[in-house]
């Protein structure tokens, strides 16, 4: 079976989007998308819906979109997935609903999250007007914590009519939506008009409060019939060498907060500073790793570096992700490992010094075990270092929600109904699984909602 090639998405020149923080991907026009749409052969029984984890009826999505009738495959996507916008630009597609579609297995698979985009966009840009919720129910929820897993959560106790109150510590709700992924991977005005839509439905944002500083966990129990801790893994690792506390060492989440959330790129307008040298190595390979990269290459660095413990071929970052570094001049530096960050001896960054690797036998992962080969160490020049290891639980709530069970890395613990140790306080997203996908954490803090709502009629 002949298949025809995707229909290629529109994007800014390298030479361009390089100097800016604008999106990278314009997105399908209508004709484009159209065009799209019409690849897909409707499978009676469609593998694609059986990958997605917020269960969207694609099928149906993109036949509405053959059929011009853009807003009806919006808002049958919204019925599903409160954040399609958000969703379309970062799941990991190529794993989930694009891996399993039959067309991938002779070509091309449909390219899904664009279309999910498109519609979501088509629907910002012609103000439609959402769903209102009609029904209300007197029961109360709190939703600590407003990243993924809270916001999905927040969106469908108030469609099943709950009064629902969300707490955020920061001066902006969004979670890692606002403070972990660049504009340029997804611009925060899409983020914000997603945020918008949970309070036009009538779900309440407080922000700049702190459980357990603001108010207490127990109070929240007294005031709220049900409570979900979508708290997140803001807290980052680091690998424990010489030299971590040098100046110009960051953690990939205070870079990436610098620059996004509190627009050090924009500095001076912007009175957040932030210190980017010349030559910067990131260590990692994920999603994470290649956002701070590309930031620092936006930033003003001269040369920017990947430092991988495997190859490539075994990075958990998107396939996207990684040809838009490559496309814009990251370097990846393959089987090394940092054993010492370099002091200048006046206590800022010289260099890293790595140890050569090799892959040895399958671990844990499914991947190869990196192996140093000794005798092997060198120095690379750097100024600045930043480390993208991956992320923990924060411990300050944890530490002071009493009686709640968490495992040795803090990662909160649930039944199979998602409710922790504590009765009516359910967790989802990164709080119970460690750092996860964007829709990973939708999919849950969905789950939690419909576990809740249960819990709930079963206490009448």
């Amino acid at each position: 079976m002949a298949v025809k090639p995707r229909v290629p998405v529109r994007e800014q020149p390298v030479e361009q989007r390089i100097h800016n923080f604008d999106s990278v991907p314009y997105g399908y026009s209508e004709e484009e998308a159209i065009a799209e749409a019409q690849r897909c052969i409707q499978c009676p029984d469609p593998t694609c819906e059986a990958g997605c984890p917020v269960n969207i009826k694609i099928k149906d999505m993109i036949r509405l979109i053959r059929e011009r009738k853009f807003e009806e495959s919006y808002r049958l996507v919204k019925k599903d997935n409160a954040f399609p916008a958000c969703t379309g630009r970062v799941c990991p597609q190529e794993d989930q609903c694009e891996g399993v579609c039959i067309l991938a297995k002779v070509g091309q698979p449909i390219n899904i999250g664009k279309l999910e985009a498109f519609v979501a966009d088509w629907a910002r840009e012609h103000n439609v007007e959402e769903d209102k919720v009609s029904s209300s129910k007197p029961q109360k929820v709190a939703v600590i914590g407003s990243g993924p897993a809270g916001l999905a959560c927040a969106a469908e106790l108030r469609k099943f009519g709950y009064q629902v109150t969300m707490f955020e510590t920061l001066h902006k709700p969004g979670g890692v939506l606002v403070y972990g992924i660049p504009n340029f991977r997804l611009p925060k005005e899409i983020v914000q008009h997603e945020i918008d839509y949970l309070e036009e439905i009538g779900v309440e944002i407080k922000l700049n409060i702190t459980i357990g500083q603001n108010i207490s966990f127990d109070e929240l129990r007294e005031q709220y019939d049900a409570i979900f801790l979508g708290t997140g893994a803001g807290a980052p690792q680091f690998m424990g060498i010489e030299g971590e506390k040098l100046n110009g060492v960051y953690s990939a989440n205070e870079f990436l907060i610098r620059a996004n959330l509190m627009k050090s790129y924009l500095f001076p307008e912007w009175d957040t500073p932030i210190v980017v040298g010349k030559k910067v190595g990131v260590i990692g390979a994920g999603n994470v790793a290649m956002d701070a990269a590309r930031t620092a290459l936006r930033l003003g660095a001269e040369e920017v570096s990947i430092i991988y413990r495997r190859t490539m071929e075994y990075s958990p970052a998107r396939d996207e992700e990684i040809e838009h570094a490559r496309e814009e001049g990251i370097i990846f530096r393959e089987l090394i490992n940092p054993v010492r960050i370099v002091d200048d001896g006046k206590g800022w960054v010289k260099g890293i010094e790595v140890v050569k690797m090799e892959l040895g036998e399958k671990d844990s992962s499914g991947r190869p075990r990196p192996v140093p080969i000794k005798g092997s160490e060198y120095i690379i020049e750097l100024d600045t270092v930043i480390e993208a290891l991956g992320t923990v639980p924060n411990r300050l709530f944890l530490s002071r929600t009493p009686g709640l069970k968490t495992d040795k890395k803090g990662v909160i613990i649930v039944d199979d109904k998602l409710m922790t140790s504590i009765e009516g306080v359910f967790g989802g997203g990164d709080a119970i699984s460690g750092a996860a996908t964007v829709i990973k954490a939708l999919g849950e803090g969905k789950r939690a909602a419909e576990f809740i709502r249960d819990y709930l009629e079963s206490k009448k």
